[in-house]
């Protein structure tokens, strides 16, 4: 593998040239920083990090959802990377601190055991991003207890990467996109990013060769004046994705616009379940107010971080008010947050 990864970087140099990337993925985050690979790179190839932890980009105002039915004794159930999450009012490790009924499962099947086992309306908040989408609409096709509701915080990859190049603001080049979003939504989704703005991209496995080889194909791409999607990521992601997943998702969710977490409002980048399963949305079943919009933490650049135009590094509060232990910011809460994993391997 060593000798394997030397080569891969020695043709990178032959064929490098001035390029910003941008992955958006936690996992590829942690794959660069852990070993290194940025260093590896000529320094004219930039790998920058976009908003790839589906934690960290859930907006104050749907934890606030989850903190206003928790102080009104609802029981919520969410992943411990949401626990510290901040919104306008605390987070939910605050309330649950306050005596609510805060708990964290693995997954939405956890959830339903625990609605089935307590007298109490359950509430799962359902965050991620399409990848796991698809095991929420399925716990809602079935049928799950009558005491158990959802607060969605799906998010979809394609429109936030749309918003990002339409902005200008990154002046990216090339994308890496994200190999476990890929296995659901298949490669097609990203074709318009190449057809209609010309950019080579590459759906990417998770080790470092993987990485490399990423980086390699988008080189190749520029230097024979390409501009197309490619699947480096073979062993399991296929062109059209899984459909039955998809299937899933079309049965239960609606796609709307709203607001990401270091975003504006971004068109149509989030799931909401469809009225024929309201019963099962806690938004409709709790009728929850609106929730504003906090003011932003001074001296925090979780947004421009998201945005891929920022660095954790460059953040005055990083390793000093926030830190894993005390997270400031949504980037720092999460092993996939692009502030928790520079504090965890430094500037590498």
């Amino acid at each position: 593998m060593k000798n394997l990864s030397k080569e891969i970087i020695k043709r990178i140099e032959d064929i490098s040239r001035p390029v910003k990337i941008m992955h958006v993925c936690g996992s590829h985050e942690h794959t660069i920083m852990q070993n290194g690979i940025r260093s590896l790179l000529p320094e004219e190839v930039q790998i920058v990090a976009g908003p790839g932890c589906p934690v960290c980009c859930v907006p104050s105002k749907e934890v606030d959802e989850c903190l206003y039915l928790a102080k009104k004794g609802v029981t919520i159930a969410t992943f411990g990377d949401m626990l510290r999450v901040p919104g306008a009012n605390g987070s939910l490790q605050d309330a649950k601190a306050e005596g609510a009924d805060v708990r964290i499962v693995y997954g939405v099947s956890n959830a339903v055991e625990i609605a089935k086992k307590i007298d109490n309306e359950v509430v799962f908040m359902a965050a991620g991003f399409e990848t796991t989408a698809p095991t929420t609409a399925s716990e809602i096709i079935t049928g799950p207890p009558e005491n158990l509701s959802f607060i969605s915080s799906h998010r979809l990859i394609p429109p936030a990467l749309k918003f990002l190049i339409k902005s200008g603001e990154v002046n990216l080049d090339a994308l890496i996109e994200p190999g476990h979003v890929a296995t659901i939504i298949g490669t097609k989704p990203f074709n318009v990013f190449s057809e209609k703005y010309n950019i080579p991209q590459v759906v990417a496995g998770f080790n470092p060769l993987d990485v490399l080889i990423s980086v390699y194909m988008i080189l190749k791409q520029f230097k024979d004046g390409k501009a197309e999607v490619q699947n480096e990521y073979k062993r399991a992601v296929r062109t059209e994705g899984n459909v039955k997943a998809q299937e899933l998702m079309n049965e239960v969710f609606y796609i709307k616009s709203k607001e990401w977490r270091g975003f504006p409002e971004i068109p149509d980048s989030v799931y909401e379940i469809k009225d024929e399963f309201s019963q099962f949305n806690a938004r409709v079943k709790f009728d929850i107010p609106p929730q504003k919009s906090p003011n932003a933490v001074k001296g925090c650049i979780c947004g421009p971080i998201l945005r891929g135009i920022a660095r954790p590094e460059e953040c005055k509060l990083f390793r000093t008010e926030c830190n894993p232990m005390n997270p400031v910011g949504a980037c720092m809460v999460s092993k996939e947050g692009t502030c928790n994993i520079a504090h965890r391997y430094g500037s590498m």
